[in-house]
């Protein structure tokens, strides 16, 4: 008699990578004279950053768990892209927790970079969101960040309470990279 199969293990990974490119030059000045897709091509054409943080993880809130069933059954529920999706810093150092619904501190909220959310192909199996704050924007402490689905629904996706820096001037690249294995 042969031995009973053993039960394979479910689960998924959800795995976060976060990277801030700090500039020295305003994009906001590119914006207004060349538009915004041309403007953001020549401000990165045009710029180094002058220096660049790589932090991994970050805490999967309630309200957006069930933000994502929803989408995923089809219910109601405000979609995370291009038009909705937002990227937010603050400078609250409270630790971040499941039942968080917002930033809590001092908080600056910009629109995505045009053409993101990225879905990334199936290989990678991630979704890239990514904003610039101008100079004018964000100039406090960054001790936390989130993504959420816009300033009507403002639903929060994920939050992570790390210090990324002071800014008081210049322009911060946020880019927010989320896998499913």
């Amino acid at each position: 008699m042969s031995a009973p199969a053993v039960a394979a293990q479910e689960g998924a990974r959800w795995r976060c990578v976060t990277t801030l490119r700090k500039f020295e030059g305003d994009v906001d000045a590119y914006i207004e004279r060349y538009g915004p897709e041309e403007g953001l091509r020549r401000f990165y054409a045009e710029n180094e950053p002058v220096e660049e943080i790589r932090r991994e993880g970050n805490m999967l809130v309630r309200v957006g768990i069930e933000t994502i069933w929803k989408l995923v059954t089809g219910a109601a529920a405000t979609e995370f892209d291009n038009a909705n999706a937002r990227l937010g810093v603050g400078d609250d150092n409270t630790a971040a927790q499941e039942t968080d619904a917002d930033l809590i501190g001092t908080t600056a909220w910009k629109a995505m970079e045009g053409g993101y959310p990225i879905v990334s192909p199936l290989a990678d199996k991630k979704v890239t969101f990514r904003s610039i704050f101008g100079p004018a924007e964000g100039n406090f402490d960054w001790e936390e960040w989130a993504v959420d689905n816009g300033a009507v629904a403002h639903k929060l996706m994920n939050r992570k309470v790390e210090s990324l820096g002071t800014k008081a001037a210049g322009s911060w690249q946020l880019t927010v990279e989320i896998s499913l294995s």
